[in-house]
This record gives C-alpha cells, structure tokens and sequence, in this order.
C-alpha cells in the first residue's frame, strides 16, 4: 500500500469510528435538556482561564458553522448557562463566560457522560491502547492546528 493509500485509509477507521462513537455517546447524553453540542460548549468553555473566551476563540475550538454557534450560545444565554459581554480589550469582540449554574449543570452532565465514554473505549481498548490513541490524536492535531 502506497503511502498516500495508507494515510486515506487511516483517515477513513478514524472518521467511521468517530462516527460510530458518537452516534452512540449522542443517544445516550444523559440530559434531555442539554444538547450535545451545548454540552461541548460548556465543556470547552469550562477548560479556558476563568471559564470565558471570546467568541472568535470558542469557534475554533467546535465544529460548527459560525451562524450555529452564534444560535447555540443565544440558547444558552436565555438559560443562564453563558453570558455574553463585549471584549473590554477589543469592543468588536465578544467574550463568552460560563455561569456558575451552567458550570454546575455542566459537572452534572460530564459525570454520567464520562462514564458513557470510559465504558466505550474501555471496553474496546486496554489501558496502554488509549493511551497510545490519544498521544496520536494529539500529535495529528497538533500537525494540523493552526499557531
């Protein structure tokens, strides 16, 4: 197999397995309330220094269209989850900040999630295999990932 014909095949487990994976982790999210993209919202949100980060920033980091996360972060405002206030360094920008009730309805999620999660890749790999998957997955986004 050439070395072209490898890396597509690569691609192609990796993308069906994502697929397969999520499909599965997406029926089984345990808060009807929340969807999985708002949860990854939250999730990404609670991760950055003092849980807010300007919009631009938080776009980057989901894989979704602008337009869907402008639409998304609106829903989560009306439910106390974010805030939304202009960049006080740049007031073209927005910063985007993590509430204390939507950390709080985010740890909830993240638990039972977690468990979902462990108990698929778990059950598929041992220890030293996931491992092996996520300084993979880290090295290949970090070839691609912009400075």
């Amino acid at each position: 197999m050439t070395d072209r014909a490898l890396a597509v095949d690569a691609w192609e487990a990796l993308f069906r397995a994502q697929v397969v994976v999520m499909r599965e982790l997406n029926a089984e999210f345990p808060d009807e309330n929340m969807s999985l993209n708002e949860y990854d919202v939250l999730f990404n949100l609670s991760r950055q220094p003092d849980r807010r980060a300007r919009i631009r920033d938080l776009n980057r980091m989901l894989f979704l269209t602008q337009p869907s996360v402008s639409r998304l972060l609106d829903r989560l405002v009306t439910r106390g989850f974010v805030t939304k206030s202009p960049d006080p360094k740049d007031g073209r920008g927005t910063i985007v900040a993590l509430t204390d009730t939507g950390y709080e309805r985010f740890r909830a999620a993240a638990a039972e999630h977690s468990a979902s999660i462990s108990a698929h890749l778990g059950n598929a790999l041992d220890a030293g295999e996931l491992q092996r998957l996520r300084e993979l997955c880290d090295k290949l986004r970090k070839s691609v990932e912009p400075n």
